[in-house]
């Protein structure tokens, strides 16, 4: 494909692919079928256009979306990170109500041991639970169990993902004692960035052990 050249070769930038892909729908087919390029340029190139069109044009693909869901059970991990992301993406427009079909194999993401996978699904939750909260309680159901759910080794740094999303839709919630004693209980964990992210979480919503409940 001239355009993925084009961005490998530096002659163009993502923003000015995505416009292209924008403009000429034929290019836009060929960059979803270059997501599951076995060639990892293609694959990589393809999925950097497809998510700025994501982030700032979800509906030009959002038809496509059974196309991506059929990914989030791949055997291929890089598929599923790339389904992942751009399925957070289209969830800001998903008028169909679609992701609620495909919640389980979403989340199920979770449980992988590849961490590069079940972390990004872990981070993009807050993003899916903010536009879609009916999807909220049970969102925070599997965040919370997240070190048992997760079968890899990064079990704690996958509790800072937890916490992040957390804190896109904490304003939300009505009943937040279990995440923040969630929050609280990982003041101490062994990752250094699970301990920061729990420590700004308390911070920034003003939580003091006086608002925090034995569980």
């Amino acid at each position: 494909m001239d355009i993925i050249n084009d961005l490998a070769n530096k002659s163009i930038t993502v923003e000015e692919a995505a416009k292209a892909a924008i403009e000429h729908r034929e290019i836009l087919a060929d960059l979803l079928e270059g997501i599951v390029s076995k060639k990892d340029e293609i694959r990589f190139n393809s999925y950097q256009i497809l998510l700025h069109i994501s982030e700032v044009n979800p509906e030009i693909f959002y038809s496509k979306w059974d196309d991506l869901a059929a990914l989030l059970i791949s055997d291929n991990h890089y598929h599923r990170y790339i389904a992942i992301n751009l399925i957070a993406n289209l969830v800001m427009i998903d008028t169909e109500n679609k992701f609620e079909a495909d919640f389980e194999n979403y989340f199920d993401n979770i449980a992988g041991e590849k961490t590069m996978v079940a972390g990004q699904t872990a981070m993009n939750a807050g993003k899916i639970a903010k536009a879609k909260p009916g999807l909220q309680t049970r969102i925070t159901e599997f965040l919370l169990k997240i070190d048992k759910i997760h079968r890899g080794k990064q079990i704690e740094l996958m509790k800072a993902y937890a916490i992040a999303s957390f804190d896109y839709y904490f304003d939300e919630i009505a009943e937040t004692t279990e995440i923040i004693n969630f929050v609280k209980e990982n003041l101490n964990s062994e990752s250094p960035k699970t301990r920061k992210a729990a420590k700004e979480f308390l911070s920034k919503w003003q939580i003091t052990d006086s608002k925090l409940s034995v569980a």
